[in-house]
């Protein structure tokens, strides 16, 4: 496995793949944090690709990743993630909306744990999905990451990030 930090405007995130395959994105602070095991090697010259487009997300001029991208998780965490990135920028829903969009209305916890799992925050837009009584719930890269994330995306919608 491949790896290195970026610096972006909520900390250093920890990228992580096999070759240009992004398979990880790690915070550096909460329960997202990722440290990278021994046998993984640490290049400056590897997904510069991500680096650049979430650079321009960023800074506003990107709301669609077009990345290789290879999310690990069972069946249903991968059912999930599908629902999550299908999202729209700028847009947020709720646990029992993606849980409706899957076909297992029932299935609200069972889907938060999977967006809890998300291996590749950001990209797959799990900081996209809030409380059904549109509170901001638990991020990989803690709260403040969260309504940083939605603030930035709303900032041209003129919607505001919910606050819990």
């Amino acid at each position: 496995m491949r790896f290195r930090y970026i610096d972006s405007p909520i900390g250093k995130l920890l990228l992580a793949g096999r070759n240009e395959t992004l398979q990880i994105i790690g915070f550096p602070e909460g329960k997202g944090t990722i440290i990278p095991e021994e046998n993984w090697d640490e290049l400056d010259n590897c997904f510069v690709q991500v680096e650049d487009q979430l650079g321009e997300y960023f800074a506003g001029r990107r709301q669609v990743f077009a990345l290789k991208l290879q999310p690990t998780g069972t069946p249903f965490q991968l059912q999930v993630l599908a629902a999550l990135q299908a999202i729209p920028f700028g847009e947020t829903r709720s646990y029992l909306d993606i849980a409706r969009s899957i076909g297992r209305p029932k299935a609200v916890r069972a889907v938060g744990a999977a967006n809890g799992r998300n291996p590749l925050p950001i990209v797959i837009p799990c900081h996209r999905v809030i409380g059904t009584n549109g509170s901001l719930t638990g991020f990989g890269g803690g709260l403040a990451a969260k309504e940083y994330l939605l603030n930035l995306e709303s900032a041209g919608f003129g919607l505001t990030a919910p606050r819990g």
